[in-house]
């Protein structure tokens, strides 16, 4: 079984969404900016992907500037309470399969997570292509 912790409007969480039924893995999705996220759950995928609250921010198209996160000094647990205050601040997608957890940035990441690639060709929303017609991963 595979998670994803999914933002609908997010062009690489589409595609690692994408990339997951095609590879016809069953699936569970997780619209985490509906949901929100619990401390145990992030601190869990945290640790099981190898990021901490600091590498897991989002900078960009997010509060994170405005809530003063951006800073070196800025400690990890003020940056985990904000991400549970605003979910839209763990940057996406994060992905967990029986293979690991992963951020899944580029969005090619998660074939890393797959038991098999999927059948090819494969491309991504910018029309970039991962897996070629031999169901070979591209890149």
């Amino acid at each position: 079984m595979i998670v994803i912790h999914h933002n609908p409007d997010c062009g690489t969480s589409r595609n690692v969404l994408e990339i997951i039924r095609k590879a016809g893995e069953e699936h569970v999705v997780i619209d985490y900016l509906r949901e929100g996220w619990t401390r145990p759950q992030l601190l869990a995928l945290f640790a099981a992907a190898g990021l901490t609250p600091r590498t897991a921010l989002r900078t960009t198209k997010s509060p994170a500037a405005e809530l003063g996160l951006l800073g070196e000094d800025v400690p990890q647990e003020t940056i985990l309470a904000a991400m549970l205050e605003h979910p839209v601040l763990v940057n996406r997608p994060l992905v967990a399969s029986p293979k690991g957890v992963r951020l899944c940035r580029p969005s090619e990441a998660v074939l890393d997570l797959l038991p098999r690639l999927p059948d090819g060709p494969l491309f991504k929303e910018d029309g970039q292509m991962i897996v070629n017609e031999r169901g070979e991963r591209v890149g």
